[in-house]
């Protein structure tokens, strides 16, 4: 039988770290919770939010409403022929997934090494890294509706996959609960080194016919590289999304800065937002008890103490001066709560 608690500290439930409580708060170990869950009908109505790793919000006052934390676990896989189904549970860690794939030789995932989040996230973020976007690699997954209390089964077409997008940020967001993934990977791989981080890490370990284990170890190596551990300093990863834009908009940009990091995605130029801000001289600065990473300046980080207010302040900082000095809007890729 479930719990419902309240009154409860998310401090630890979000990556960011930062102090804020929930009214409610339900965990979710089984599918057949979420039936007992909403049978009460109060709710239906009451403000929600549906809580995987913690990795991709920030918390800029406390929760009125009831907070829902997805612990539904297991994987398991069948084989046929060269094509692997993977299934999961919406609350393994992200990560862990990637590791039993790539331990059992699966390829297709090792690209999102080391991605922070849950399994049941990545769908609803489109999660990528180094060329390998989710969708690559979906099948399906199964959600639960709230409205009717039944299951609903998703391919890949339902889920409109863009960009960090899909149906669940848009037109379905806060309608569905998704409990389980499917994956499509193969037991041949198709190595993608097309990042040049990724060819520059082999060639320095002097891997030349790389295995999907020495990828996503090579991509781990620089997500750490890169990036700060949430467990000693308080972040969500990347705070905002590459900015895409049109040819002719970008060749305005390149005229005036013909250094700009960018690279094609079909008929559109994708930009390196962790690029953009660092030329405004963000990267490594602290501000109050925020601040960006030494290391990447896409990452924002809680020094300790700091509020999601000050986080917010200092992002809407760097989204302006992006735009003063580039004439591009950055577009936050962590949720604001």
């Amino acid at each position: 039988m479930i719990q419902i608690h309240q009154n409860v500290s998310l401090k630890n439930f979000n990556t960011f770290g930062i102090e804020a409580y929930a009214r409610y708060f339900v965990e979710i170990n089984h599918k057949e919770d979420l039936v007992e869950l909403f049978s009460d009908t109060q709710w239906h109505d009451s403000p929600r939010l549906i809580m995987g790793g913690g990795s991709n919000m920030l918390f800029t006052q406390n929760f009125d409403g009831l907070v829902i934390k997805m612990n539904i676990r297991g994987i398991e896989h069948r084989i046929n022929h060269e094509e692997v189904i993977i299934e999961s549970g919406a609350g393994e860690v992200w990560n862990d997934l990637v590791t039993y794939c790539v331990g059992w030789e699966f390829a297709g995932m090792e690209n999102l090494s080391l991605i922070p989040g849950s399994v049941g996230a990545s769908p609803i973020q489109n999660i990528g890294a180094y060329g390998v976007e989710l969708k690559d690699v979906f099948e399906s997954c199964e959600a639960f509706e709230i409205a009717t209390g039944a299951f609903k089964h998703f391919k890949k077409d339902d889920c409109k996959f863009a960009y960090r997008e899909s149906i669940f940020k848009q037109e379905l967001k806060n309608k569905y609960i998704i409990v389980s993934v499917k994956f499509k990977l193969s037991t041949q791989a198709q190595i993608n080194i097309k990042y040049g981080a990724i060819s520059d890490e082999l060639l320095k370990r002097e891997i030349v016919h790389p295995s999907i284990k020495d990828i996503s170890l090579v991509v781990s190596a620089i997500r750490v590289s890169k990036l700060p551990d949430p467990s000693t300093i308080g972040n969500a990863g990347s705070f905002f999304k590459n900015p895409v834009l049109s040819k002719i908009k970008f060749d305005l940009i390149h005229a005036q800065f013909p250094e700009i990091s960018h690279y094609l995605v079909n008929n559109e130029v994708k930009l390196a937002a962790g690029w953009l801000i660092e030329q405004c001289g963000w990267k490594g600065k602290v501000v109050g008890n925020t601040g960006t990473w030494k290391n990447q300046a896409l990452v924002l980080v809680n020094h300790g103490n700091a509020s999601g207010d000050e986080v917010l302040q200092l992002s809407d900082a760097i989204i302006l001066s992006v735009k003063e000095k580039f004439n591009v809007i950055l577009e936050r890729e962590v949720n604001i709560i």
